[in-house]
């Protein structure tokens, strides 16, 4: 891993919160994502289990967690379960966990070899009534790969078919959505590396440089502050091809007037942070691009005053969608009219901005949290990113910041971040 070890009590407490949900006489199995080949004899990066990482911080394949607090054995209460070593395997691949560090990471003292589980699990089933096992209920999957849980699942069901079988997802939905101290930590420093990245861009940007040597400066940045990477494909896109809200070709020319959206964040230590800037190729924005951004930061600021523990995405967005449609009114988009007579299925405003405000974010960039008819729970980190996309004028402004919603007042991640034109524009003067 390229950043600095984590407080193991990030890993302690999310699995102390996790078996104080467990039902009585229940035990828990996590499984690490499979290793996915890409062609030939090559792998993809590997990428851990999202759940599996916040319950343990280990990143190393062929992992696996099984909590059972009612064990009579207080040994085996919580245990990590890793691969064995393996000299000639180490050879090729690099070092894998001795016991000492993975205890180190997660605060586990119970370490076995999966070559050994089997027959230490069984007993553990047989005294169990419930098991739990995990899936993953994020609501924008559309992957229909059999990934290991839904195999070990299937396995498990057909070993132990008259135990009571309990979704994991359910509680971890409900969990990973708020956000412990020791978390938030984490993901500042993913914003803080995020921030010294923007600020190396905003000296670099100017016409005539490519979208895709912006994106090398971010990757330079971010490496060189042990970020493991980006936390999603950098989006850098200059002129029209802003209104294109996941484009990641990054391949063509920043021209002068244009302006261009930056939507990056580094990933730190399991965490993600989720920036999005719009400034100007030549350091000046015109009046016209300036009154964009400005009722787009307006929109930011007005959401992050709605953002509140107890209030659903549903009616936040309804809400801000209003004050869009009175915004877009002000710049000449869109007439009284357009508003009074529109389907309440397609408001007017759709046509401009045509995405949602905010998501969760964590260790998944779209992390899990209540549905959007739920309320939104004190301690979630949320996205708040409108956006104005206007066709005719080749032009596309969105603005992004991570919120770290509290019933004391809310927390913006991002505020160190520059924001208004005025400090884009002092800065790219510089």
């Amino acid at each position: 891993m390229k950043y600095l070890p984590l407080d193991q009590q990030i890993f302690i407490k999310n699995r102390n919160r996790f078996t104080a949900k467990m039902q009585p006489g229940s035990i828990a199995i996590f499984n690490s994502n499979d290793e996915l080949p890409t062609n030939g004899d090559a792998l993809h990066p590997f990428r851990q289990n999202s759940d599996l990482y916040w319950l343990t911080g280990i990143d190393q394949e062929d992992t696996m967690l099984v909590l059972f607090p009612d064990n009579p054995d207080p040994k085996y209460r919580e245990v990590l379960v890793l691969v064995r070593p393996n000299e000639l395997k180490e050879k090729w691949d690099g070092h894998r966990l001795r016991r000492e560090e993975a205890t180190a990471i997660s605060g586990i003292t119970t370490i076995v070899w999966l070559d050994t589980l089997d027959g230490l699990l069984q007993p553990w089933i047989h005294d169990a009534v419930n098991i739990y096992l995990n899936t993953n209920e994020n609501n924008r999957k559309s992957n229909l790969v059999p990934v290991r849980d839904y195999r070990y699942a299937q396995e498990l069901r057909a070993r132990y078919p008259l135990h009571n079988y309990l979704r994991a997802a359910s509680l971890l939905k409900e969990l990973r959505a708020v956000k412990t101290p020791e978390e938030v930590v984490v993901l500042q420093t993913a914003i803080d590396i995020t921030e010294k990245t923007f600020r190396r861009l905003l000296g670099f940007i100017r016409p005539g440089v490519f979208e895709h040597e912006i994106h090398a400066e971010i990757w330079h940045e971010f490496l060189r502050n042990r970020a493991t990477g980006e936390a999603y494909g950098s989006i850098i896109a200059s002129g029209d091809r802003a209104r294109t809200l996941h484009y990641i070709s990054n391949n063509q020319e920043c021209k002068d007037g244009e302006v261009i959206l930056m939507d990056f964040g580094a990933a730190y230590g399991g965490y993600n942070a989720d920036l999005t800037r719009s400034v100007p190729v030549n350091g000046k924005f015109t009046k016209r691009q300036r009154d964009v951004y400005d009722a787009c930061l307006h929109l930011h600021n007005y959401a992050k005053g709605l953002l509140k523990p107890g209030i659903t995405i549903a009616e936040y967005h309804t809400q801000i969608g209003v004050e869009a449609g009175k915004e877009f009114v002000k710049l000449g988009l869109l007439t009284e009219s357009d508003i009074k007579n529109e389907d309440p299925e397609t408001p007017a405003y759709r046509k401009y901005l045509y995405h949602g405000i905010s998501h969760h974010l964590g260790v998944d960039v779209h992390d899990l949290g209540p549905s959007f008819h739920k309320p939104i729970p004190d301690g979630a980190v949320l996205t708040v990113e409108p956006g104005i996309y206007i066709e005719e004028e080749q032009l596309g402004i969105r603005i992004e910041n991570n919120i770290w919603v509290k019933a004391g007042g809310n927390v913006d991640l991002m505020k160190n971040i520059p924001i208004t034109a005025d400090e884009i524009e002092a800065l790219m003067k510089k």
